[in-house]
């Protein structure tokens, strides 16, 4: 399973015929954090004459205004971008200070998709994995067995304590921890154990 956003908080602006547009992309989680961020940038520019946005989330929820440009022209342009992006759990704000120079609806939705999709290869599309965390509990001598099987099949190695026995904070993508499973038992004969603790997305 694969879970695909943005990575990063982003800003970047152009002129169109005398007029600023300023994009603005960011990760978000939930529809609060989004209108979080929505808020934050229109109390930054309290000043523009427009401040649209379009947000979609993982769950399917989404989200768009116009604010005040004629329908149809920045919200749902900013919103395709995403759509066609493939991405999602993101949010994207694109403020405009109006230049006195009218640009028609094609030229709205022109400069908004532009301004979004700026805004979106700045703040970077990133692909996360979906990792099994597990613990890893054995001997001193069945951990110099199990390094290079760790280092083989790719599992990350998040943490590690050294007592009187072994402790490894483990994840993998779940067909390698399978793997990984299947491998210990061959090779453990029950001494060493593995527990599942969790689920996580990474890089």
């Amino acid at each position: 399973m694969e879970y695909i956003t943005l990575s990063k908080e982003a800003e970047v602006s152009f002129i169109e015929k005398k007029s600023e547009f300023i994009g603005h992309a960011a990760p978000v989680k939930t529809e609060e954090a989004a209108m979080e961020f929505i808020n934050k940038i229109r109390k930054r520019y309290g000043d523009a004459t427009h401040n649209c946005y379009a947000y979609m989330l993982a769950n399917g929820s989404a989200r768009y205004s116009d604010d005040g440009e004629p329908q149809g022209t920045a919200g749902v342009p900013i919103l395709s971008v995403i759509q066609k992006g493939g991405f999602t759990d993101a949010v994207i704000v694109v403020t405009r200070y109006f230049g006195g120079i009218l640009l028609g609806a094609g030229g709205l939705v022109r400069a908004y998709s532009a301004s979004a999709r700026d805004a979106v290869a700045a703040a970077k599309i990133v692909t996360y994995a979906e990792y099994t965390e597990f613990n890893v509990l054995c001997s001193y001598s069945d951990y110099q067995k199990l390094i290079p099987v760790i280092s083989q099949l790719g599992v990350k190695e998040d943490a590690s304590e050294f007592t009187d026995t072994v402790s490894l904070s483990l994840a993998a993508k779940p067909d390698v921890f399978r793997l990984f499973c299947d491998k210990i038992a061959e090779m453990g004969a029950g001494r060493i154990t593995v527990t599942e603790t969790g689920k996580r997305f990474s890089e």
